[in-house]
């Protein structure tokens, strides 16, 4: 039998990254998100997710999770949606799918933040450790993760495309 993931507290909330940060909101993603969470990952990513595969994790996996993030003090954008993560809760498991945020909303916490939420989510689900895929080259990511405890555990080579590039597999255990 099949355990069912933990149903998920409320998701919404805005939050204070710093003082010399703005706001930032994170909200469940719903499929009127999707051409939004198209537009991100198509102006963060050589070889993007489709349309599918956004509907997908929105539709048809009971341990998707996929949250979008707007910085809250409207003038970012008019609050505009600027960043998203997705993840998975299997179990004792927290997967990280996928993590972007729009080149002029970088480096103003919004990933981090979108990190942080997501780590707090799964460990409240049950999950009690993390693992992600990063490209070699994702040197700003790398440090991002690095930042919040999680460490390379491997490497796949040319798992990338667009161009073939390795990932580096990261853990973090316990959560």
């Amino acid at each position: 039998m099949m355990k069912q993931p933990k149903p998920m507290a409320q998701e919404t909330e805005a939050v204070a990254v710093s003082s010399r940060r703005p706001r930032v909101t994170i909200r469940p993603a719903t499929r009127a998100d999707v051409d939004t969470l198209l537009a991100i990952e198509q102006a963060c990513f050589t070889a993007p997710w489709s349309r599918k595969m956004f509907e997908a994790e929105l539709d048809g996996n009971p341990f998707s999770r996929l949250m979008i993030a707007a910085f809250a003090d409207g003038h970012h954008a008019g609050g505009q949606p600027a960043g998203f993560i997705c993840y998975w809760v299997v179990f004792e498991e927290l997967r990280f799918l996928n993590l972007a945020v729009v080149p002029w909303a970088q480096r103003r916490g919004m990933a981090a933040e979108l990190l942080r939420h997501a780590l707090a989510a799964g460990k409240a689900a049950g999950a009690v450790r993390a693992f992600l895929e990063v490209r070699a080259s994702n040197e700003a990511a790398r440090a991002l993760y690095a930042r919040h405890g999680f460490r390379q555990t491997a490497i796949r080579p040319r798992y990338y495309v667009n161009p073939v590039e390795d990932a580096v597999i990261m853990s973090l255990d316990p959560l």
